[in-house]
């Protein structure tokens, strides 16, 4: 795993919010570097976008696994590319609400009862604002990814737009920041060693139903079924073994880097299970 240092004068981003608390964030020349604080958020993100790379959705962020130095101490993380034209602005659809209502976006769809009624509201809020009129697609491929992956980390400061400040046009994120997907934050959730139905019946989803499947098909009754993986479902296991093989194990008890056979072995579990819940993301 190679290790890359950040240096104090080129740290760009301190401490930036997930859902679950803080999580230490840089971005130094021309890359964004996250340290996993839950569990193996950096697994998580390097499987996933690998995977995605082998799927009909073209606009990913591609993750690779990093130990980062910082202030004489080790993380163990992963980065990726910066997404970000010259002149662009990371706009939260929180903030986007906000800015057009005076209220979040939170705020408003927990007053919304149906489910499609708030995926209807926020497309219709995205599309008023910045003349989109494919966000509908674009956040159905988004709670599929999040149903397949179970990323309980969708909320709604962690959906975005990209604002050109020079010719005032919006485009859609690529799709990032799931590193709280496949059970990873065995700190507090889902210590290792728990089983998988434990698992299930704690999870929430994010940010229109507490159940992944009711917003999923509540967005694809809308917008339509959009993700499409290369390979059959059989094929799922060769695939993440592929990936993994790449990956850094851990060297014994006291290695902080590498990943331990019982992360890489929930890996493998949630996703085996996952490729047989969702067949119709095959061929």
């Amino acid at each position: 795993m190679q290790t890359v240092e950040i240096f104090g004068n080129q740290v760009e981003t301190g401490m930036e919010h997930s859902s679950k608390g803080n999580q230490l964030k840089w971005q130094q020349e021309g890359w964004w570097y996250k340290a996993d604080a839950f569990g193996f958020e950096s697994l998580a993100e390097v499987v996933i976008s690998r995977l995605l790379c082998s799927s009909n959705i073209e606009n990913i962020v591609e993750y690779e696994p990093v130990a980062i130095l910082y202030k004489g101490k080790k993380y163990r993380g992963c980065r990726s590319k910066n997404f970000r034209r010259e002149g662009e602005e990371l706009i939260p659809l929180e903030r986007l609400a906000r800015n057009c209502t005076g209220f979040g976006l939170a705020r408003q769809l927990a007053h919304i009862a149906d489910i499609r009624e708030r995926i209807r509201y926020t497309e219709e809020l995205v599309r008023n604002v910045t003349g989109r009129e494919d966000f509908g697609s674009y956040l159905a491929k988004m709670l599929e990814i999040d149903a397949f992956f179970l990323n309980e980390d969708r909320h709604t400061n962690n959906m975005a737009l990209l604002y050109d400040t020079e010719t005032k046009e919006y485009r859609f994120c690529p799709f990032f920041d799931m590193g709280l997907s496949l059970f990873s934050d065995t700190r507090e959730a889902y210590p290792i060693g728990e089983d998988f139905a434990a698992r299930r019946e704690k999870i929430t989803a994010k940010p229109f139903a507490r159940d992944f499947d009711e917003q999923l098909d509540a967005a694809e009754a809308e917008y339509g079924c959009h993700l499409k993986f290369e390979f059959p479902p059989e094929k799922m296991r060769k695939r993440v073994e592929e990936i993994l093989r790449e990956l850094p194990l851990k060297a014994g008890e006291e290695d902080v880097m590498g990943y331990s056979e019982a992360e890489l072995g929930r890996v493998r579990e949630v996703l085996s299970y996952q490729a047989g819940k969702y067949g119709y993301f095959f061929p």
